[in-house]
């Protein structure tokens, strides 16, 4: 293992060369234990991604974050911008539960949830060894001249990864505005719609950017959650590490040869195969320690396990284990740093749970009429007025609605041409009514109406008002 005044590697990116240029990373194809549960939880997610936009719960769309109509659904609930706060705790409680297992296991969101690595190293990859071959195949198309063979793995390759990039900009977009518009839009034409299939092609172009260009640099340099690492990691972090103590003993490491008595000769169990280096997909030595590339894909667990079997030596040289218990042998424990996220975490999620719990399906806002006081009706009527909104939330629409006081009497008027009020299913209702109270009813100047509104004989939603009459009057 470097020690702290051999550590160069850390001055820049593996995937920067001396001259500062792109060193491409052709990572050797990985397999093992941990592949193959990777590739097991990998399509799971990538089923659950394409399907979620599709399925519906109560007739709302499964996930949906329409960001340009302030509207979101969240396993099936539906967010409109008065669910504002609602939607702010979700994801902050996302947040600290990436944190939480950051700060107990390192980044394996990273290596085994993260949309970017499962696409990555799942789909654009095995596309690549299945076209180029595996890593010395793809070093060597590399160098290769603009050949017929090279043009044709090159053509098919970037043509399937614009493929791929088109559905994958089809389903984000299915996630922004509905599966059931998109949908609506492919059997139109896109000609019939301008001013989404631009956006689209945009998406595509940004994912193709990525997939097939900038690929692991989005882990390395754009994503923000790397740094993170430096902030929440400690020496008892779960992490993919190298045992060092085992893997350098008294004399380091050394090229393995067969009968030789390594213990005795003060050499560790590491014998230098650099497998490790070769099938790391962001390019890196993990004997270097914990660094800011690694992912923990585990792909150089799987690999140091196979070198270890075939030379008869235990497997584990590379593992997930904190630098603690390397150290010192600990087993991982419950620290209170842990307990303490785990606990703001639960409040959260309790919290949550309430406020969708005491939702209601509709919400209903009535306010005064800005710049508006109140007006006499005859000797003894006092009379406001005020405009109502009513949000349906629900797959259904609802009609005969009315509104009616609870604690005064006194009349409610509907400025409206039909006297019925009916609110569509996800959508609103909106007008002005009057209110009119005998002043003997009032008990000052600012008195606090409590309105029921009522679909037929059902009472749907309760809201207040501030109802306004002479100062006389207190």
């Amino acid at each position: 293992m470097n020690t702290p005044e051999n550590e160069t590697f850390r001055d820049s990116i593996g995937t920067i060369n001396d001259d500062g240029k792109r060193a491409w990373v052709f990572p050797k194809k990985p397999s093992g234990w941990y592949y193959e549960k990777r590739k097991l939880v990998s399509y799971i997610l990538l089923a659950f991604l394409f399907a979620a936009p599709f399925i519906k719960i109560n007739g709302n769309q499964f996930l949906m974050f329409n960001v340009l109509e302030r509207r979101f659904n969240i396993f099936g609930f539906p967010f409109w911008p008065q669910d504002f706060h609602l939607f702010v705790i979700s994801m902050l409680i996302g947040v600290i539960f990436i944190t939480l297992f950051t700060v107990g296991f390192g980044r394996i969101f990273c290596g085994w949830i993260c949309p970017q690595t499962i696409f990555m190293e799942m789909v654009f990859r095995r596309i690549e060894y299945w076209i180029d071959g595996d890593r010395n195949k793809q070093r060597k198309l590399q160098r290769q001249k603009w050949d017929a063979e090279k043009i044709k793995k090159r053509s098919l390759k970037w043509f399937i990864f614009l493929v791929i990039s088109f559905l994958i900009a089809n389903i984000f977009l299915a996630y922004l505005i509905g599966s059931d518009k998109l949908l609506k839009y492919i059997t139109d034409g896109p000609t019939e719609h301008l001013g989404t299939l631009f956006p689209l092609i945009i998406f595509t172009a940004v994912f193709y950017f990525v997939f097939a260009w900038f690929r692991e640099q989005v882990c390395i340099i754009a994503c923000p959650y790397g740094r993170l690492q430096g902030v929440l990691l400690d020496n008892k972090s779960i992490v993919v590490a190298y045992d060092h103590k085992r893997g350098e003993a008294e004399n380091g490491r050394k090229k393995f040869r067969k009968n030789e008595d390594r213990e005795a000769l003060g050499y560790g169990d590491c014998i230098d195969c650099l497998q490790c280096v070769h099938v790391c997909p962001t390019g890196i030595d993990i004997r270097n320690g914990t660094q800011l590339e690694c992912v923990n894909c585990t792909a150089c667990i799987d690999e140091c396990d196979h070198i270890m079997e075939s030379i008869n030596l235990p497997k584990g040289l590379i593992r997930y284990a904190s630098e603690e218990n390397i150290e010192q042998k600990k087993k991982f424990e419950f620290t209170p740093r842990l307990k303490g996220y785990t606990a703001v975490l639960v409040i959260l999620i309790g919290v949550l749970i309430g406020m969708l719990l005491l939702r209601n399906d509709v919400e209903a806002r009535v306010l005064r009429l800005p710049g508006q006081l109140y007006e006499h009706k005859g000797e003894t009527i006092i009379s406001n007025v005020f405009t109502y909104k009513l949000i349906n939330k629900t797959t259904e629409t609802i009609d005969d609605v009315s509104f009616k006081l609870r604690t005064y009497k006194g009349e409610i008027k509907l400025v409206s041409n039909t006297g019925e009020i009916v609110v569509p299913e996800q959508g609103l209702a909106e007008g002005t009514l009057f209110i009119e109270i005998d002043k003997s009813e009032l008990k000052g100047d600012k008195n606090k109406l409590m309105i029921d509104v009522y679909s037929g004989d059902e009472l749907i939603e309760t809201t207040t008002v501030n109802f306004l009459g002479p100062r006389s009057y207190n």
